[in-house]
């Protein structure tokens, strides 16, 4: 056998192999990681804060059809409790998908607490499933709020 047809085989072989790559499976408790938190400072009460965030599960129950169930909870690093969002259902709740994405939150109402005429914050976020699993807690980047 001709050596460059050798060669050619064993990289062709390689690249197959290279190429068959397992489909990677989700835990079915929620994955998230933090994108961004826009803008960096804000006056208070003059717009709302821009949460992005990513996220995984294995068996894509995240969400709740009612909108008097909380899934998200954002905790403003100054307060004692954190404050609850809802999300829609990401996939219909008949069906146990392995979902990653992108999720947008507006936050909105962020002041100033104390005395001073500027402050800065962070935000732990986490996830709770319809099955009642927690995700990972993540913490964002800094915003600085000025009266």
């Amino acid at each position: 056998m001709n050596k460059s047809i050798f060669k050619l085989l064993v990289i062709a072989l390689s690249l197959t192999i290279v190429g068959c790559k397992k489909e990677e499976k989700y835990s079915e408790i929620p994955e998230i990681e933090f994108v961004s938190l826009t803008p960096s400072s804000t006056t208070e009460f003059s717009q709302n804060i821009v949460l992005k965030l990513t996220y995984k599960d294995g068996d894509g129950d995240i969400g709740n059809e009612d909108p008097d169930v909380y899934s998200l909870y954002v905790k403003d690093a100054r307060l004692p409790r954190a404050d609850e969002y809802h999300i829609q259902p990401l996939t219909p709740p008949d069906q146990a998908l392995q979902i990653e994405g992108e999720l947008t939150v507006r936050l909105s109402g962020i002041f100033v607490l104390g005395n001073d005429s500027t402050e800065t914050t962070k935000f732990t976020v986490k996830l709770k499933d319809r099955a009642g699993n927690w995700s990972n807690e993540v913490v964002t980047s800094s915003i600085k709020v000025s009266k």
